[in-house]
């Protein structure tokens, strides 16, 4: 099985460096333009079935790259965004933050670390982790799926989730693996016997200059 993990495109959100979450926010038409250039660079790349975060930011990515394929599309929640609950749509950028200090410093160094707090409506990483990693379970085990090339569209949170359940890396220690994942990056897993190989981290299809982290601080 070759598993390729996409994070969805742009958004406004993404360019204001706000909280998105689980709130459906669309792309916007820059993000609809990077997850086009992107399918075309990828037109040549074997896809046989697609899972998406029923979020629209993620299905409409996952649409826009698969273009005129004719592959099934198969929304599944345990690939939607961490919740920030009351937070989603807080700023969370350089200079502009809206949410306790404390918890950006850890979102970005530990996100696991008991002094992380969420909002009490909120999810926390742990909890997502659990629903990823089920995920991760119910696909491997599939023997339908075993020879077949499985796209996965997702998020920042929930891509990098996966990537490091995959890697067999902590990701108390590692989570963001240097960084937030860029819009419309896709990283390359094959599994076989049991076994994950990271093929590819964080492939991107345009010109880097078209793409800025958001989150950086």
């Amino acid at each position: 099985m070759r598993i390729l993990i996409l994070r969805h495109g742009e958004t406004e959100w993404n360019t204001c460096a706000r909280l998105q979450g689980q709130t459906d926010i669309p792309l916007s038409e820059n993000g609809i333009r990077l997850a086009r250039i992107t399918g075309e660079k990828m037109k040549d790349v074997p896809v046989d079935i697609c899972y998406t975060s029923p979020l629209s930011r993620a299905k409409d990515t996952a649409l826009l790259v698969l273009g005129n394929r004719d592959v099934p599309v198969i929304e599944d929640a345990r690939l939607m965004e961490i919740g920030f609950g009351s937070w989603e749509g807080k700023r969370c950028g350089k200079g502009q933050q809206e949410l306790p200090e404390e918890f950006l410093d850890y979102f970005y160094r530990n996100p696991f670390s008991e002094k992380m707090k969420m909002p009490e409506d909120g999810e926390t990483f742990a909890q997502m982790r659990e629903r990823v990693n089920a995920f991760i379970c119910d696909l491997t085990a599939d023997p339908a799926l075993q020879d077949k090339h499985v796209l996965l569209s997702c998020h920042g949170c929930s891509s990098r989730a996966l990537l490091g359940l995959m890697s067999g890396a902590s990701l108390e220690e590692n989570f963001w693996r240097g960084t937030v994942p860029p819009n419309c990056s896709v990283s390359i897993v094959d599994y076989e016997n049991g076994t994950f190989s990271i093929a590819e981290e964080d492939r991107i299809y345009y010109d880097k200059k078209e793409w800025k982290n958001h989150y950086e601080r």
